[in-house]
């Protein structure tokens, strides 16, 4: 007999998975799509910046302050922001000189490197799995069983990706970066500088990142070590929904965040990310077939 109250639940809690797996796939859609860069480093900044809150929040012991989470938060945001312009002002300027094939291998050294520095000095400190020291109600709607922080993952979430289709579609910005992701000599043409767009957008990538991340520590636990596992989501996420299609990628963010939960849920985790992998080439291949 189908349980649909485990159902139900199960859904609600892929929706939240689903959410934060379409912000991390977003963020690796606008970057690979202006500037051909795939970015390896996208499961650390989320990393990153649920520490930085950690810190602020006074989960951590090397600030040894105790900000209220939601001023944590926005600081970690700022934070990430910063550090990802510096990031792209230092060390992606050399990649952007770059062209074709070439730009995307040094874009994968660079990221990747990144990644791999970050991921060994975070673990040097916060090698165990944390969350943010947040008290979030558990309701009980019709008998189910659901946490504040998967509605607060699904809330902020959709309020978050909504605001990004509002940027890309309705500002001179988003429509800017449209206009280069398409072609980008006409864009240099009509007075659209590329350097200073790619640097938004990889800022604006990061703070997805760094929102996936501090949806994350409200509704389960993070460490350093799951940074690359995020940014292996993502790029399924990416890959299925298209590659440069933002609005692709939130959707197949979201269908596989369903696919995960459940996969857990009645098979468990190892044979999840098989599933996981397996859904992916499937739409893959099925994409192709409807591109031939």
């Amino acid at each position: 007999m189908v349980d649909v109250s485990a159902i139900a639940e199960i859904g609600i809690v892929g929706l939240s998975t689903g959410m934060r797996l379409a912000l991390l796939g977003a963020g690796i859609t606008l970057v690979f799509g202006l500037g051909e860069v795939l970015n390896l480093s996208q499961g650390i900044l989320a990393v990153l910046t649920a520490v930085i809150a950690l810190e602020f929040a006074g989960g951590g012991e090397l600030i040894g302050l105790a900000l209220p989470v939601p001023v944590a938060a926005l600081v970690a945001l700022l934070g990430i922001g910063l550090f990802s312009l510096a990031v792209d002002r230092g060390l992606l300027s050399s990649v952007y000189q770059s062209d074709g094939d070439e730009r995307i291998l040094v874009g994968i050294f660079v990221t990747l490197g990144i990644a791999l520095a970050l991921e060994g000095l975070l673990d040097l400190r916060y090698s165990y799995r944390f969350s943010l020291p947040v008290d979030l109600p558990t309701f009980r709607p019709a008998g189910l069983v659901v946490l504040g922080g998967d509605l607060l993952n699904i809330a902020l979430g959709g309020i978050i990706l909504a605001a990004l289709f509002l940027f890309l579609r309705r500002t001179y910005l988003g429509k800017a970066t449209r206009t280069l992701t398409q072609n980008e000599v006409g864009a240099e043409l009509c007075g659209v500088d590329t350097r200073k767009m790619r640097t938004l957008i990889f800022v604006l990538s990061a703070l997805l990142a760094g929102a996936a991340g501090l949806l994350q520590v409200t509704a389960t636990n993070i460490s350093p070590s799951v940074g690359f596992g995020l940014t292996t989501n993502g790029l399924i996420v990416a890959i299925v929904g298209g590659v440069r299609d933002v609005r692709g990628t939130v959707i197949a963010g979201i269908g596989l965040g369903f696919v995960v939960t459940f996969s857990n849920y009645y098979i468990g985790s190892s044979v999840a990310l098989i599933i996981l992998f397996l859904t992916a080439t499937v739409a893959i291949i099925f994409r192709q077939e409807d591109l031939a």
